[in-house]
């Protein structure tokens, strides 16, 4: 118990140190850059939180769905997730340098995490952390299935993860947040005992590249551009194009709702009115009034 009780602690310190940091950084760097880098690494280094506590896996659960919800209602709209990154590059909603500068951003805020992490480890606050600092060379893989197996586990959790942002980007925060922080949640139990669910590239990179059991071409194959795929897929699927890349829509065909009427073609200034023509544009009035009344038969005698 105490043990857990250090982890909390040092959780909820690294939450609320990014937070501080987060205000003080929208404070004194110009918007450009506290948008693209600072709430970016700033999330990264919060993000690595439960994975770098050594809780179970019922605490982890619960961990990562209030991370989740913390994170959307303070995080200003930052993810640290080098996908999410890029699909608003592909949704031609970031240029392709503050794109760059986010994945910068999101690196340097692991490598932050990363030293943190260690630093609470040396310090033997628990046996919990003296274990995992005994075992921080020697750790196990992360993937426990095979490599195209777990590729697609992490493009499908991808797929939903981008496809559920895409579904509830324009509603209200009370509705977003926690849509997604319970898929995360549920896409966490599930896949969690096949690759950890992490869809995350960079999350991942950190977390189990460097253990042993499978080479970094295969943890590539898994943790890169199996999330890579999902994100792909999923915008190509809610918008049926790639805005970045194509105009035109490649699944759905664009009708319009409403039918515009059919004209006729008005007469050339050379075209000649028949006499039928010339009788059925007469007004009713008109030719009313230029009929003559037959004289009776008294009249004409007379």
């Amino acid at each position: 118990m105490a043990g857990l009780n250090v982890s909390l602690s040092f959780f909820f310190a690294t939450f609320a140190l990014c937070q501080v940091a987060r205000r003080a950084s929208k404070a004194l760097l110009p918007a450009g850059a506290y948008a693209s880098f600072a709430r970016e690494a700033l999330r990264m280094l919060a993000e690595l939180g439960p994975w770098a506590g050594g809780f179970g896996r019922d605490v982890l659960l619960t961990l990562v769905f209030l991370l989740f919800l913390a994170h959307g209602a303070t995080c200003d709209g930052a993810w640290a997730n080098p996908t999410v990154s890029l699909q608003e590059l592909l949704l031609a909603e970031a240029s392709l340098p503050g794109a760059l500068l986010q994945l910068a951003a999101q690196g340097l805020g692991v490598q932050a995490a990363c030293a943190l992490t260690r630093l609470c480890w040396a310090w033997e606050l628990s046996d919990l952390h003296l274990l995992q600092s005994l075992m921080d060379a020697h750790c196990s893989s992360a993937l426990r299935t095979s490599v195209p197996h777990g590729a697609l586990v992490e493009a499908a959790c991808a797929f939903a993860f981008h496809l559920t942002l895409l579904r509830f980007r324009n509603s209200l925060p009370v509705y977003r947040v926690p849509a997604v922080a319970l898929l995360v949640t549920v896409m966490a139990y599930a896949a969690g005992p096949l690759t950890s669910a992490f869809f995350n590239p960079t999350l991942a990179t950190w977390v189990t590249f460097r253990c042993s059991g499978h080479t970094v071409l295969e943890y590539a194959q898994v943790y890169w551009l199996g999330p890579l795929a999902g994100m792909v897929l999923a915008v190509l699927l809610y918008h049926g194009r790639l805005p970045r890349l194509f105009r035109r829509n490649l699944l759905y065909s664009q009708r319009s709702k409403y039918r515009t009427p059919r004209r006729k073609p008005a007469p050339g200034p050379g075209a000649t009115q028949t006499p039928a023509e010339g009788r059925s544009s007469r007004e009713p009035g008109a030719e009313g009034a230029q009929t003559r009344t037959p004289l009776s038969p008294k009249t004409s005698c007379q």
